[in-house]
């Protein structure tokens, strides 16, 4: 129960709360952004509104609202919402909320909505220990992780649940809630003016992360206080007097680079720059341009980038430009992705350094893409072949009367003329060798 103690706690806590704490809306009409997974008409915002909530997964980058959303629906729920840490919770801990939330439902019948952050650092032990009672409702649970839940998240406890993916915010979307805490009473109620330039940058710098945003403006705000200005907030010369509290305090482009030091004003991962760098990366090792192709790889880095998703395409275009013309660049791209796994920032930027050149030196071939893709097209135009008689499984009636099929490993080559495809293609149709690397000198060399 709320007593006045408790709550003049929770004002001083909140008082004392990080800026984006503080600008953290308790209802869907102030949550910004994320349209299409919680916008009017979905299903989550329906099942919100209503209090007909099932266990959902909402899976996306930082900074996103998945807290925020948890917080919306602890708010607006009929139901009993209670908060496990996934870092720090155990199995024991799971266990005491699900006897809670049962002898809830049992003498109450009252629900009860378990919200766990973080939801992919549980083990499998701990995601296991949720499967029963997600299962017969005896706890709605609200999961929320960074990491895709369909790697991450115990298969058996996801198709219990439905997942909500949730992107970065757009430019607009965080333009609104800078404007909004520098004028909130929650926030910086005024105290503060930020120019079109300086909140454009803050928003480039946030790409996509609402928090990022909101801990920039907190801390330029912080910076900005520490320096005396003038009322048109320039730096004054030694006889201005300090200006009176109710001129707001001008943040500056400088304030704003000053409270992130390390990261450039050029990389917008929710936006177009996002993909241009991550294109111009990736046609580099195409172009077989090492320079260039780890020119593009440090603004990434530079700029934060998920560096498992800089091997990811890494891979693809391991495979994708140059294939079987130097089959070891796959092999050196997933040991890359690998040790993004592993071993993060900053030492695996060395790691996909050397993928990515070698990527760049390799040579190149699209023989294997372009291979799959003729297959697929002839399958959806040429309807179904059959599978000639000699190559079909054994294991059934009548399979003595099949065609013969001759083992390769009876023959002293270990290879022997035998028609593999099914009738209407012939050898050739779909792969076709690049002329370059491995792959040429397989096919002048390959047993005829």
């Amino acid at each position: 129960m709320d007593t006045l103690f408790s709550n003049n706690e929770r004002v001083r806590q909140l008082k004392n709360a990080p800026l984006a704490v503080r600008m953290r809306p308790s209802s869907l009409e102030d949550y910004v952004g994320q349209e299409k997974a919680v916008g009017p008409g979905s299903w989550l915002r329906n099942a919100i509104e209503h209090d007909v909530l099932s266990s959902v997964i909402l899976y996306g980058p930082a900074g996103t609202g998945k807290t925020t959303l948890a917080h919306i629906i602890a708010s607006s729920t009929k139901s009993e919402f209670v908060e496990v840490s996934a870092i720090t919770g155990t199995v024991k801990d799971l266990r005491r909320e699900i006897e809670e939330a049962k002898h809830r439902l049992m003498m109450f019948d009252r629900r009860t909505i378990l919200f766990i952050d973080e939801i992919h650092r549980f083990s499998r032990s701990q995601q296991d220990a949720l499967l029963h009672a997600v299962e017969n409702r005896t706890v709605v649970m609200i999961g929320a992780t960074t990491e895709n839940p369909y790697f991450e998240v115990n298969s058996a406890l996801l198709s219990r649940s439905r997942v909500v993916e949730l992107t970065h915010l757009s430019d607009s979307d965080v333009e609104k809630l800078v404007r909004r805490a520098l004028s909130a009473p929650e926030g910086l109620a005024n105290k503060y003016e930020a120019s079109d330039e300086v909140i454009a940058a803050i928003c480039t710098l946030a790409a996509g992360d609402a928090r990022a945003a909101l801990t920039t403006l907190e801390l330029a705000s912080e910076i900005a206080l520490t320096r005396p200005v003038d009322s048109t907030g320039e730096a004054p010369d030694e006889n201005t007097e300090p200006r009176g509290e109710e001129v707001p305090l001008a943040i500056t482009l400088e304030d704003v680079r000053q409270a992130n030091p390390r990261r450039g004003l050029s990389y917008d991962k929710s936006g177009d720059m996002h993909y241009d760098v991550i294109s111009a990366f990736i046609k580099s090792m195409r172009g077989s341009d090492p320079d260039a192709a780890v020119y593009w790889l440090a603004r990434m880095i530079d700029a934060g980038e998920d560096p498992k998703f800089i091997a990811r395409r890494i891979m693809i275009q391991a495979s994708e430009d140059i294939g079987n013309a130097d089959p070891m660049a796959f092999l050196i791209a997933e040991a890359a992705f690998k040790s993004a796994e592993v071993i993060g920032y900053p030492e695996c930027r060395i790691n996909l350094a050397q993928a990515a050149i070698y990527n760049a030196l390799a040579p190149k071939s699209n023989a294997a893409e372009a291979a799959v893709d003729a297959a697929m097209e002839d399958i959806h135009t040429s309807g179904q072949r059959e599978v000639p008689s000699y190559l079909r499984d054994r294991h059934r009636p009548g399979s003595d009367e099949y065609g013969e099929y001759k083992y390769p490993h009876d023959y002293p080559e270990g290879w022997v003329e035998q028609r593999y495809l099914p009738e209407g293609l012939e050898r050739g149709a779909f792969w076709k060798p690049s002329g370059r690397g491995w792959e040429q000198w397989r096919a002048e060399n390959k047993p005829r």
